[in-house]
C-alpha cells in the first residue's frame, strides 16, 4: 500500500495537471493500473474487516470456550486434548467439521485466553475469582478477661464480600488453617491471592519485588494451585479492599468484644455472619452482592481432593530434664529424652512430640498469650515413683483428677511409689475415665491397694463384674477415724506448733 504523501503526488499530478496515467506510473515506477486506482479513488475511510462466517465452526466454539476455561481451572494432566474436545462434538453435537478445525481454534483460543488471564491480573481488584488477605485485631471476653485476638480476612473486591475466623496468633499455621477452612467452606479457591508482606508467608524480601517464602507457605501454594501477589513495602493501600473490610467486620461484628468460650466453635458461627451480609446492594454496582458472588465463584480453581497438612515439624534438643522450647514457649517430653534431640509436630493449636519411631510421646495444647511452660506429668511418673517425696515441688496434683489428688496424698511412701508405678502403666493419653471409676468401686470398702484398683480397672476395661466380689468377709469393728499419709507430719514445721 502507497503512503499518503505518494497518493497525493499522484492524486495532484493527474488531476490538476493533467499528466497521463503511463507518465506518472514511469516516473514513481508502479503499475499504471495502481496510478489509475489513487487518482479515481473517491471513498478514503477505514473500512471495518468483515467478520468470516464459518458454519460449521461457529455453532461450537461457544463449547469449546466453556471446556478450555473449565479445563484451565484443574490440573494440566486432566485437560481435554483438542483430539478429545472433537470426539465429544462428534459424538454429543453431532458436528460435521474436522479434527483439524477444532485443533486449530482450540489451540488459538488457549493462547487468547491464557494471555487475557495473565493482563487480567495486574489490575486485581476489578477481577471475579481473585482475594485479597490479611489480618485484623479485636477484643474478645476470654474466661472472665478481655484480650485482644487477630482474626483473618479473605475479601473479593468483585463482589465486595468476605469471609472471616478468629485465631490465637498471627503464626504461619493459624494463616494456613484459616485459608484452607475458607477454601473448604467455600468449595474453590480463588485464582489469585494478593497478601501484604505477612512474615508467616514472607521470610524476606529481596531485590527488584522477589521474595524468599516460608518452605510450609510455598507448599501450601503449590498444593491449591493459586497465584499469589505481595504489596510492595510500605504500600499497604495495594490491598484496600481488605483493609477496609477488616474495619467493617471488626465494626459490624465483632464490637462490643464477643464472648469466646471455645474457638473452633465460635468460628464455626461466623460463616452465617458473612453469608448473610451479602444480601444487600453493591455500592457501586446496586446488583445484589450475592449475586456477583456467583461471577467469583465461577473463576475459582476447582477444590483438590486432599486437604493440605498444615503442619511444621522440627528437631529440637530438649533439657537435662526433657523439656523442649518451640518459638519460646516450653513443653515437656519425657525424662528418658535428657539432653536428647526429639522431632515435634506443630499446629495452630497443638504441640505433638515424636519418639524415633515417629509414634507419638505425648500431646500439648500449644500455648499462646503469658503462659510460658506447658508441664504432663504422665511420662515422668515411672521417675517420680522412685522419689515420691519430690512430689509435693511438682504441679503433678494439679494435673490430676480430684479423686487421684486425694488418694496420693493419704497414701504412705510406699503406697506412693507403688500408685504413681501403676498409673505410669496403665494412663494413655492423660485419659483418667476408665482409672477415676476404678478408683471409686476399689474405694467403695475403704483404701484400697494397688493390686484392688487394677484389679477393677481391667474388670472395667474387659467389660467384666469380677469386681463385685471385692467385699470383706468378716465384720470389722466400729474404728476411730484415723488420717493417712504423711499429712499429720506437717505439723512438726508448722509455726509455733508441735505434733501431738
Amino acid at each position: 500500500m502507497l503512503k499518503v504523501a505518494q497518493i497525493d503526488y499522484i492524486r495532484y499530478e493527474v488531476n490538476q495537471k493533467g499528466e497521463t496515467y503511463a507518465n506518472v506510473a514511469r516516473r514513481m515506477e508502479i503499475d499504471p493500473r495502481t496510478v489509475t486506482k489513487y487518482a479515481n479513488q473517491e471513498e478514503f475511510n477505514v473500512k471495518e474487516p468483515q467478520k468470516r462466517i464459518s458454519r460449521v465452526m461457529d455453532p461450537v466454539k461457544p463449547i469449546l470456550d466453556k471446556w478450555i476455561k473449565e479445563d484451565l481451572k484443574k490440573k494440566k494432566k486432566n485437560h481435554r486434548t483438542a483430539k478429545k474436545m472433537y470426539e465429544q462434538l462428534v459424538k454429543f453435537h453431532s458436528f460435521k467439521g474436522s479434527a483439524r478445525s477444532v485443533r486449530a481454534y482450540v489451540s488459538h483460543r488457549k493462547k487468547e485466553i491464557k494471555e487475557y488471564i495473565e493482563g487480567a491480573a495486574l489490575p486485581l481488584e476489578a477481577i471475579p475469582g481473585t482475594a485479597q488477605v490479611d489480618f485484623g485485631e479485636a477484643p474478645f471476653k476470654y474466661l472472665g478477661e478481655v484480650i485482644d485476638l487477630p482474626y483473618l480476612v479473605m475479601s473479593f473486591q468483585n463482589s465486595n464480600t468476605f469471609y472471616f475466623q478468629v485465631f490465637p496468633s498471627e503464626n504461619t499455621e493459624c494463616l494456613l488453617e484459616g485459608l484452607q477452612r475458607m477454601f473448604r467452606h467455600m468449595g474453590g479457591v480463588p485464582n489469585t491471592i494478593r497478601f501484604d508482606n505477612l512474615s508467616p508467608a514472607v521470610k524476606k524480601i529481596k531485590g527488584k519485588g522477589e521474595r524468599s517464602l516460608t518452605d510450609t507457605f510455598e507448599r501450601f501454594v503449590l498444593h491449591y494451585g493459586f497465584q499469589y501477589e505481595f504489596c510492595n513495602p510500605g504500600k499497604g493501600n495495594e490491598k484496600g479492599h481488605v483493609e477496609a473490610m477488616v474495619k467493617y467486620v471488626r465494626n459490624n461484628f465483632l464490637l462490643p468484644e464477643c464472648t469466646i468460650t471455645n474457638l473452633d466453635e465460635f468460628n464455626s458461627t461466623l460463616w452465617k455472619v458473612a453469608e448473610d451480609d451479602r444480601e444487600r446492594p453493591h455500592y457501586l454496582k446496586h446488583v445484589l452482592q450475592s449475586e456477583l458472588y456467583k461471577e467469583d465463584q465461577e473463576a475459582w480453581l476447582i477444590l483438590p481432593e486432599k486437604s493440605f497438612d498444615c503442619t511444621r515439624y522440627e528437631q529440637v534438643k530438649a533439657d537435662k530434664y526433657g523439656i523442649v522450647s518451640i518459638d519460646n514457649k516450653e513443653y515437656s517430653t519425657s525424662p528418658r529424652f535428657a539432653r536428647q534431640k526429639v522431632r515435634v509436630c506443630i499446629t495452630y493449636n497443638s504441640i505433638t512430640v515424636l519418639n524415633e519411631d515417629h509414634e507419638i510421646v505425648v500431646t500439648h495444647h500449644r500455648l499462646y498469650g503469658v503462659r510460658r511452660r506447658s508441664m504432663i506429668w504422665q511420662p515422668y511418673l515411672d521417675l517420680l515413683s522412685r522419689r515420691p517425696k519430690a512430689i509435693k515441688y511438682t504441679s503433678l496434683y494439679d494435673q490430676f483428677p480430684y479423686e487421684w489428688s486425694k488418694y496420693l496424698r493419704e497414701c504412705t511412701e510406699e503406697e506412693q511409689k507403688a500408685a504413681l508405678r501403676l498409673l505410669g502403666s496403665l494412663l494413655k493419653n492423660n485419659d483418667f475415665t476408665l482409672l477415676n471409676e476404678a478408683l471409686r468401686i476399689a474405694s467403695a470398702h475403704g483404701h484400697p491397694n494397688t493390686d484392688q484398683i487394677k484389679h477393677c480397672f481391667y474388670s472395667l476395661l474387659n467389660q467384666s463384674n469380677s469386681h463385685a466380689a471385692i467385699t470383706p468377709r468378716f465384720r470389722v469393728p466400729t474404728m476411730p477415724d484415723a488420717s493417712r499419709g504423711l499429712t499429720h507430719y506437717d505439723a512438726f514445721f508448722q509455726e509455733g506448733g508441735v505434733a501431738r
